[in-house]
């Protein structure tokens, strides 16, 4: 036999100060059930709670109280699907009182303490000497930052050239920038191209300080053996779209 309250079990939203969940509830409970259910959800203690019901899409809600809360059914206030059931405290030392979680400050965990932890990845890094614990971590980054610095040279990469960035033959543009972008992680030079259209991710500045003008979405940073310079001409309406697969 399927029993009530699986039957007719109805979705709300539980709002307080301090907390903010979906949970489902059934018309046949009494207030004193609901709010012995919602004590361990917001942490006011059922003798403080109290009870506002509102259905969505309006502004103002129901009180829900009665003077035999062991008896009155809270499917007498007529429950909607997802309607909001607001829950405040009649006792401001109550737990209610404590600010949402999401504007108390996150504890940081300072370096040092951290480098001194046993099991945690920069102590495996250390005993395997990997990464910048590398006894030869300094000769690898100097020759990944000569090589790039090689690839723009035999690429032929140069501020003004036109290009295009592979795998697709449509997205071209012009290099406006080659250097250092101490704002991206890595080491070496990067290529700053100003698009032809949209395509981009800036407007030719990172984190405020500017490498080169472009419109919002028209500037882009990539590395070396990512741009192909060449006769690249702008492409107009007319221009066949060869990397166009589906519509």
């Amino acid at each position: 036999m399927t029993s009530l309250a699986s039957a007719r079990d109805v979705p709300i939203l539980v709002t307080s100060s301090a907390a903010s969940s979906e949970r489902r509830i059934n018309p046949s409970w009494t207030i004193s059930h609901l709010k012995a259910k919602l004590e361990p959800i917001t942490g006011i203690p059922p003798s403080s709670q109290k009870l506002a019901l509102r259905s969505p899409g309006h502004q103002e809600g129901t009180t829900i109280s009665a003077k035999e809360e062991d008896v009155a059914q809270i499917g007498a206030w007529s429950l909607t699907a997802y309607a909001e059931l607001y829950v405040t405290s009649s006792d401001p030392s109550s737990v209610a009182a404590i600010p949402p979680p999401s504007s108390v400050p996150k504890y940081e965990m300072p370096i040092e303490t951290y480098s001194s932890l046993p099991g945690t990845v920069l102590a495996y890094k250390k005993a395997h000497q990997t990464g910048r614990f590398d006894p030869h971590a300094p000769e690898i980054k100097e020759k990944k930052v000569a090589d790039l610095w090689k690839e723009i040279e035999a690429g032929k990469i140069t501020v003004g050239a036109r290009c295009i960035l592979p795998p697709s033959t449509t997205r071209r543009g012009t290099i406006a920038y080659i250097g250092l972008v101490p704002e991206i992680p890595g080491v070496g030079p990067w290529v700053g191209v100003r698009l032809d259209e949209p395509a981009g991710k800036n407007d030719g500045s990172l984190s405020g300080k500017r490498y080169f003008k472009c419109e919002p979405q028209y500037g882009v940073f990539v590395r070396p053996e990512r741009v192909e310079v060449g006769d690249w001409k702008e492409l107009g309406l007319d221009d066949e779209d060869d990397d166009l697969e589906e519509i």
